[in-house]
């Protein structure tokens, strides 16, 4: 069994930081001390801006890719990644080469998450396309899975063409660097069995949350003949620790703190996880502050035991 990871989101939105907004240096500050506590990887949400209505406050974003590739300068050990890089954003021939790229930057330790995006509101600001979300994703993903894993494409697809495309240079690992698939729908489920080294599943605070996903993923690869065991599966984990304000921010309207929980609540919380298979679990820690990040560190040497 693979090695049990522990990963840190790093919200790149306004008012994230104990309501509030997380510059560069804070950002860079939390994740190298998140590498010294001992966090596997650091990873950042894909969006351009938040319009959830019923009285939620407008977020804008940093852009997900290019403060990853800042990361990737200045970290030295942790993995990399975006929580999830959506599909829609970029043109997937591009979304391969900014990979390999960061991949590059990083020394080997970028993990590409795609996903298929839902915030439609960010796509109507952008002047990006909303429909056919699913048939674009399919499209993407095979120009990107065969330029990431064989270095070049020939593609005439309804919404993407990819003409004799090469990727080159490569980074330093050529036909290996890791493709996640971030989603819990079914046909979405079945694209991750065929193209993905590693599933993500939604955010969730307990393991039964995403039982049904976990299931629905076993039956997916076994459809298309692939080992279950063969597929990574990692999780989100939403974390409320001592001094949460309910998703790191004073303004959030839809997700009030509850009880902080101790060390060992959370400890048993992603016990769980651990204990079903999953190789990789990614905390958003609210707080989102440096004390917060600290105080994580004995959790992350219980569960390495």
């Amino acid at each position: 069994m693979s090695e049990f990871k522990v990963g840190l989101y790093q919200p790149p939105s306004e008012f994230t930081m104990a309501g509030e907004t997380p510059r560069w240096e804070n950002i860079k500050e939390m994740t190298l001390l998140g590498e010294q506590v001992g966090f596997d990887s650091v990873w950042m949400a894909d969006h351009l801006i938040f319009r959830m209505g019923g009285g939620a406050p407008e977020k804008g974003m940093w852009e997900c890719l290019t403060m990853l590739s800042a990361l990737a300068a200045v970290t030295s050990k942790m993995e990399l990644g975006p929580l999830v890089s959506c599909m829609g954003f970029r043109n997937p021939a591009l979304i391969a080469k900014m990979a390999e790229s960061i991949d590059e930057i990083s020394g080997g330790r970028f993990i590409l998450a795609l996903g298929a995006g839902w915030h439609k509101p960010e796509y109507d600001a952008y002047g990006y396309p909303y429909d056919h979300r699913y048939s674009r994703f399919v499209e993407g993903i095979k120009i990107i899975s065969s330029l990431i894993r064989e270095g070049n494409v020939d593609f005439q697809g309804e919404f993407y063409q990819a003409n004799d495309c090469t990727l080159r240079p490569r980074g330093p690992r050529a036909e290996n660097l890791p493709i996640m698939i971030g989603t819990f729908g079914k046909k979405m489920l079945r694209v991750a069995a065929e193209y993905a080294d590693i599933w993500n599943a939604d955010w969730s605070q307990r393991f039964a949350d995403i039982a049904e996903h976990n299931e629905e993923l076993t039956r997916a690869c076994e459809d298309v003949g692939r080992d279950p065991a063969t597929l990574e599966r990692t999780a989100c984990v939403l974390l409320e620790t001592e001094g949460a304000v309910g998703r790191g921010s004073s303004h959030a309207s839809r997700n009030q703190p509850t009880a902080p929980m101790s060390n060992d609540q959370v400890v048993d919380v992603i016990g769980e996880y651990k204990e079903r298979g999953y190789t990789h679990i990614i905390v958003w820690i609210d707080p989102n502050t440096p004390v917060a990040i600290e105080r994580f560190a004995p959790v992350i040497e219980q569960l390495k035991k």
